[in-house]
């Protein structure tokens, strides 16, 4: 039976930022933590997000890691907690956004933490938490509508975290803070939020509304070509706006379910020396997944549709297309390329078959399948 759920309120526009400190009022959050990266400190985003709250913050964490970790976040609930918040304001790109709703998890639940994590049993233990205003600062993973975050915990497994409880309060989608975005994050960001359309799309879980947005997704960002426009121009309003809304959707979509190429990609991310980035990861193995499923005969008739939105010939190669177009907007053409070897499998495999996305494939995925698709992107 298909579990439909879009309960997210979201303010999305040029100008939405200014919508935080009614937002705050109205869910009756009068000390809210901020939470944030070392990088939005420093090109001041911070500052115009704190400006824009109404209140003065009771506390600001601006040391999340690019990808977040169990450490990271007991330190910063700590010190939520110390500064008697009652609310969070997660500012950034996912990193930030699944770090807020790390925060407010530890805040308000009892440890260990691998037991909220990965299953439906760990999801029903998730109860509520403290208000969470999530402010997208690129446009990618889709964490300020999303039911769950990811996190890489002591025990050293990047786990997936999901729970309706975990889907933020309110959303600001503002595209002019991703105005100047760096082409190779733009690149990076948006390829993850094409990844999550295309594999909610070719999830066998039934969820028609969520597929019809995945698709919508899709032609926003690849069929009217606005993510090559973004990496080409940073300061294409036009462009920013779509591709930020096919973030958006991308994470209403993923609700249908993800699959093996987030089942690699967090299994690889979780290597702590490579420090790579989710998005990029997500945009190399992308082809590779599709020309797996496409070799298998799986859902023909959503490649079909996958055609038409992004704007390819009735016999056009989707795998193909995608690959192209990672090579147009700069994404590496290799895992080996961004620093993967061989021996980085190995470690990684148990990740990859036991990972929450890998249930959702489009077709069944094993260790031998995941061999395969890791040799292919290598």
């Amino acid at each position: 039976m298909p579990v439909m759920t879009f309960l997210t309120t979201c303010h999305f526009d040029f100008g939405a930022l200014k919508q935080v400190g009614p937002s705050l009022k109205a869910n009756k959050v009068a000390r809210p933590f901020v939470v944030t990266d070392p990088g939005l400190k420093a090109a001041g985003l911070l500052d115009r997000a704190v400006e824009a709250l109404g209140v003065e913050p009771a506390g600001i964490y601006a040391a999340t890691p690019s990808n977040p970790t169990e450490t990271a976040a007991r330190e910063a609930a700590a010190q939520y907690k110390a500064a008697g918040a009652d609310g969070i304001v997660a500012l950034g790109g996912g990193s930030s956004m699944d770090m807020g709703k790390a925060v407010g998890l530890m805040a308000t639940h009892e440890g260990p933490w691998e037991k909220y994590g990965g299953t439906q049993r760990g999801s029903k233990l998730i109860g509520k938490l403290p208000p969470v205003i999530a402010i997208p600062t690129t446009a990618g993973t889709g964490s300020e509508v999303s039911v769950g975050f990811v996190l890489i915990l002591d025990n050293g497994r990047k786990e997936t975290f999901v729970s309706p409880n975990l889907i933020p309060t309110v959303a600001i989608c503002d595209p002019e803070l991703t105005l100047g975005l760096p082409a190779g994050l733009t690149a990076a960001t948006g390829m993850d939020a094409m990844t999550h359309c295309i594999e909610a799309i070719l999830s066998p879980v039934n969820n028609p509304p969520a597929e019809a947005i995945g698709y919508d997704g899709v032609w926003r960002g690849i069929g009217q070509d606005m993510l090559e426009r973004a990496v080409e121009d940073g300061s294409d309003r036009d462009a920013r706006w779509h591709v930020m809304m096919s973030s958006y959707e991308g994470a209403l979509a993923f609700v249908k379910g993800l699959g093996a190429v987030h089942g690699l990609s967090h299994a690889l991310g979780r290597i702590k020396e490579l420090k790579l980035h989710h998005g990029t990861l997500n945009a190399v193995i992308l082809p590779h997944s599709l020309r797996m499923i496409q070799s298998a005969g799986a859902m023909q008739e959503k490649f079909v549709r996958l055609r038409q939105v992004m704007g390819l010939r009735p016999n056009g190669d989707v795998a193909d297309a995608v690959m192209e177009l990672n090579a147009k907007i700069g994404i590496p053409a290799s895992l080996s390329a961004i620093g993967v070897t061989n021996d980085h499998f190995g470690p990684s495999a148990e990740y990859a078959v036991s990972d929450l996305a890998t249930a959702s494939n489009a077709i069944k995925f094993g260790a031998g399948e995941y061999e395969k698709l890791f040799a292919m992107s290598l």
